[in-house]
């Protein structure tokens, strides 16, 4: 696997939000998804506010992989469940990076259900 370039890094994790767009079994990708994205440390992350049964989400775990466009940057990517030890610096990235929006949407990203459906985003 190849790392993120601190360009790459930077350009993303600025971003607001992330198109994201998983691979079919065909090869072919499904409909872009807008979400909101975070950098921990040298990482990129993604979460699904209703967890592991949003159609995007599910649709990432047909094959483990796809392509990401935010900030200008657009890359094919792995999808990778992280461990639970970043759930916390997670939790606090999303909080920081999107507590000027009202808490009734940023709550949701900090839930049991949205920790479940967290994704690594691994580039390639």
């Amino acid at each position: 696997m190849t790392e993120w370039t601190s360009d790459d890094l930077d350009k993303i994790g600025r971003a607001d939000e992330l198109q994201i767009e998983s691979s079919r079994q065909d090869g072919s990708l499904r409909k872009p998804v807008t979400i909101w994205v975070v950098r921990v440390a040298n990482d990129l992350y993604v979460r699904s506010v209703n967890g592991r049964e949003s159609g995007w989400f599910r649709g990432t775990q047909d094959q483990g992989k796809g392509r990401i466009r935010a900030g200008g940057v657009e890359k094919e990517v792995t999808f990778v469940e992280p461990d639970d030890s970043v759930g916390s610096d997670l939790d606090a990235a999303f909080r920081s990076k999107y507590g000027h929006y009202d808490a009734k949407f940023v709550d949701p990203t900090v839930t049991p259900q949205a920790r479940s459906a967290t994704l690594k985003l691994v580039p390639r």
